[in-house]
């Protein structure tokens, strides 16, 4: 959409390789959308139920929970979102983790992304609870971001009856879930609420600038999300031009001062792969305490390979060890 990057130059030589377990996700995973049209070509509701049908095999599986509950939530807009609670067989934090899903803020859902909330529940004991938001284009920015605002208000309102500590809670997505994630933690701080104490940020998508070199590289629809797919999900979630480079969308554009800390998830062969470093960079330039891992051979959605790819549960692992960290360091100040 524009050029603002000075560092931007045609990348040469090889992509990097990609893992082979992923690579096997990949195959399959595309195998089974063969099936169904391009999603751009049919019916919004149509696409969304054969997206449904490609990433359930992936959501199931997995840990098993103590108990499962879901719950009603109302929001500003009037809607009454589903939101999923999953209760650990064994708990070790005292708090929640709310993640949010991605899918372009158009696809997927709390069941494509069952077995990512059950993973994280079980490797960090863990409550963790997730939500449905109005996709788009049924509602474009910021309804859906400020719909996640409302739930997690919700949480922390409501955190004696869902057996959760309030003082405790972090916040994370994957993909338009991680950038609603950072979107939700600008308006709280905004606010002057102090509610979330960390963020978890997997392969999210920052900023508006599509004119950049992990772009060129991996977004020719190889390595699962495309450059035409980006476009397209964009186009389905603003309703104004000006609302591609508000702040709590273009998250690149942001005063990123006095937010929680955060981890990110990054991966290497990935058309967002810029996003996530150049979020990093700007972080730490505003004094927010942040880490970072690029996990090597991955592409968009891994997470979702946990049942055949090893790397999938290596970042698992590493985000629970990061969570139980920000306790233990909140516990300690």
């Amino acid at each position: 959409m524009y050029i603002e990057d000075p560092a931007f130059t045609i990348p040469t030589g090889k992509p990097a390789p990609v893992d082979p377990q992923i690579a096997e996700f990949m195959r399959l995973m595309a195998k089974d959308a063969s099936q169904y049209p391009r999603r751009d070509t049919i019916a919004i509701e149509e696409g969304r139920a054969n997206a449904e049908k490609v990433r359930l095999p992936w959501a199931q599986g997995g840990p098993a929970m103590a108990r499962t509950v879901e719950h009603r939530v109302g929001t500003r807009y009037g809607t009454h979102l589903r939101v999923r609670v999953h209760y650990p067989r064994e708990r070790k934090l005292t708090g929640a983790l709310v993640y949010i899903h991605g899918g372009g803020f158009v696809l997927f859902s709390i069941d494509t992304h069952d077995r990512i909330m059950r993973e994280y529940a079980e490797r960090a004991g863990v409550v963790v609870i997730g939500m449905d938001y109005t996709r788009a284009p049924d509602a474009k920015f910021p309804q859906p971001l400020e719909e996640c605002i409302d739930v997690f208000r919700w949480v922390h309102d409501n955190a004696a009856m869902l057996d959760v500590d309030p003082a405790q809670l972090f916040l994370g997505g994957d993909s338009a879930g991680a950038n609603m994630t950072m979107g939700a933690c600008l308006t709280l701080r905004d606010a002057g609420l102090q509610l979330v104490k960390g963020v978890v940020l997997n392969y999210g998508g920052f900023g508006s600038n599509l004119f950049r070199n992990s772009v060129v590289r991996y977004g020719s629809g190889e390595y699962g999300l495309s450059l035409h797919m980006m476009i397209w999900f964009r186009g389905m979630h603003m309703a104004r031009g000006e609302d591609f480079i508000n702040p709590r969308a273009d998250i690149l554009r942001a005063d990123l001062r006095g937010l929680p800390p955060a981890f990110l998830v990054v991966t290497e062969c990935d058309p967002l792969h810029d996003d996530s470093v150049e979020l990093e960079r700007k972080m730490r330039e505003a004094g927010v305490e942040v880490q970072s891992k690029v996990y090597p051979g991955t592409v968009h959605s891994f997470l979702e390979a946990v049942s055949i790819a090893d790397i999938a549960g290596v970042a698992f692992d590493d985000t629970a060890r990061w969570l139980h960290a920000q306790a233990q360091a909140q516990r300690e100040a």
